[in-house]
């Protein structure tokens, strides 16, 4: 599910079973990432599929990138694999008014 920045925060904030999902590369998040974030590389392939399955299906996930498509394609993956909750912050990190740590 796509959400702006500002359903994304509140929904997130108001949750507390609540993961919040990088799935850019370690050199993009060496530049800075919302704070809390887990990191999952969407490029690696098989490795992504194989850490997207061992997270907590039960948890919800906040999911974003740098613009929101890789992390559009990650909420459809996790979708397949069980996760049904995983929110697309529209936009990405490029966007974020937030803090970046």
């Amino acid at each position: 599910m796509n959400l702006t920045q500002e359903e994304w925060v509140s929904q997130f904030e108001a949750d507390e079973n609540a993961v919040i999902l990088d799935v850019r590369t370690e050199d993009e998040c060496n530049q800075g990432i919302i704070e809390g974030a887990i990191n999952i590389d969407i490029h690696k392939g098989q490795e992504f599929v194989d850490a997207i399955n061992a997270l907590d299906k039960s948890k919800n996930y906040y999911v974003y990138c740098r613009s929101g498509m890789r992390s559009a394609k990650a909420c459809e993956i996790m979708n397949e694999l069980g996760i049904e909750n995983a929110y697309n912050l529209l936009g990405g990190v490029i966007e974020w008014d937030g803090d970046l740590v």
